[in-house]
């Protein structure tokens, strides 16, 4: 169901029936991308790749849809869609009809996949892991992909291969911080949380790694265009699957995390993806707590337990 105007609504197919979240032939492809025959499936999906397409890379659910959206309207000049964007400046895979809006003809294609060796040249945005945890269990339980209580979730998530194929969100972030373009010219690493405090000053910086010239007027009205509240209204003109149960479009949170995990959920995540959290500049717990000392804040009641453990 989605909510619209105060009434929930409830999506149906042409023949009138309500859509499930997610196609019998859909979870058989997830159960597919956990096999050795996921290999031979990005393999196919790399084909016909060009020296000039340019990847916007993340692990999923980090901001990725958000950034497109921004990205697709400063590029194209068009207000961006969930059909439109998907179409026209779509993922590896589906790049065959990607609009070619960069310099050489190139195309921005999107990926969730780890570092490939076509990936020549990628803008890289990261996210907090304990925040994504969050965000992907909403997204896959809406989805009717799990059911399974969060804590056994973030075990599964953090540690293993998701139905989805990727592995955790910290061998992601390694592929892609020890690959060849890390650290030159070729790759622009961006924290989602710096683009949400600042997103005019982080669109302009991935307009001119991408060789566009845009003014700044541009950047900021697609900005505006796509806000949490007109991603939402853009969700209710086009439901995606995971719109029947929830919303794919949420908050948006940043340290989220803080009011929603328990002191065990969050020691765990930090247990295996402490050091890549590290390399990213996200802040254990004990720095946490002394930044809210710093700034005369009261101690976080969550911190104040995790540093007690």
């Amino acid at each position: 169901m989605i909510e619209q105007n105060g009434i929930e609504k409830v999506q149906k197919n042409n023949s009138g029936k309500q859509k499930k979240p997610t196609s019998a032939l859909k979870k058989l492809r997830r159960k597919f991308a956990k096999t050795r025959l996921r290999t031979a499936l990005v393999w196919y999906c790399h084909r016909g790749l060009e020296p000039a397409d340019v990847y916007f890379a993340a692990y999923p659910k980090s901001g990725s849809t958000w950034s497109r959206f921004v990205l697709f309207e400063i590029l194209t000049g068009m207000s961006a869609g969930f059909r439109k964007t998907n179409t026209q400046m779509g993922g590896v895979g589906l790049h065959r009809q990607a609009m070619r809006l960069l310099p050489g003809g190139g195309r921005l294609l999107a990926t969730h996949e780890d570092y490939q060796k076509q990936y020549g040249k990628a803008i890289y945005i990261v996210r907090d892991p304990r925040d994504i945890v969050l965000a992907e269990y909403a997204f896959l339980t809406a989805l009717d992909l799990y059911h399974v209580s969060l804590d056994e979730f973030i075990k599964i998530a953090i540690s293993s291969v998701m139905d989805h194929g990727w592995g955790p969100w910290q061998h992601h972030i390694s592929s892609w911080l020890d690959s060849p373009i890390a650290g030159t010219e070729n790759m622009l690493l961006l924290r989602f949380e710096d683009l949400r405090k600042d997103p005019v000053e982080g669109f302009a910086r991935m307009v001119d790694f991408l060789g566009v010239d845009v003014k700044l007027d541009k950047v900021r009205a697609a900005v505006e265009n796509n806000t949490i509240q007109r991603m939402r209204e853009k969700e209710d003109k086009e439901p995606v699957r995971s719109s029947i149960r929830g919303r794919f479009v949420r908050e948006g949170a940043v340290r989220g995390w803080l009011s929603k995990l328990t002191p065990a959920q969050a020691l765990f995540i930090e247990k295996h993806a402490g050091d890549a959290m590290a390399r990213l500049g996200y802040p254990r717990f004990s720095e946490l707590n002394a930044e809210a000392a710093v700034r005369s804040e009261a101690p976080n009641p969550l911190l104040d337990t995790l540093l007690r453990a």
